[in-house]
């Protein structure tokens, strides 16, 4: 199972999920996600996966994402306006992302990582 997670290495829960990975010897391919966001087509990938709600992959804490003025935009846009702008700035996703090609997780809960890998 070839595992990619998307992190941003300053990232305080980035860098919880990562030791959390290691600590159970779980190789993945990481991908700092500011120097080489996640595509547009990627992202929609991901979300169509996930489960989640679009808004879920915003990192609703950032200063870019408050700068940008976004909490509005996020409940009125397009689904494809949302990815157009997730796709722009890898500072405005939500992170860490992990997926196996077939499961994502977005966010670090060990309880979730866990239950993921039936740890």
């Amino acid at each position: 199972m070839a595992l990619t997670f998307y992190w941003y290495p300053k990232c305080n829960t980035c860098r919880k999920a990562k030791k959390w990975l290691d600590e159970h010897g779980i190789d993945v391919r990481a991908v700092h996600i500011v120097e080489n966001p996640p595509t547009k087509s990627e992202l929609t990938e991901l979300y169509h996966k996930s489960g989640l709600p679009l808004k879920k992959f915003f990192n609703t804490s950032g200063m870019k994402y408050r700068q940008l003025g976004l909490k509005e935009k996020v409940n009125t846009a397009s689904e494809e306006e949302l990815l157009e702008i997730l796709a722009s700035d890898g500072m405005l996703i939500k992170r860490p992302i992990l997926t196996d090609g077939t499961r994502v997780l977005v966010g670090f809960q060990e309880e979730q990582y866990e239950k993921f890998f039936n740890k």
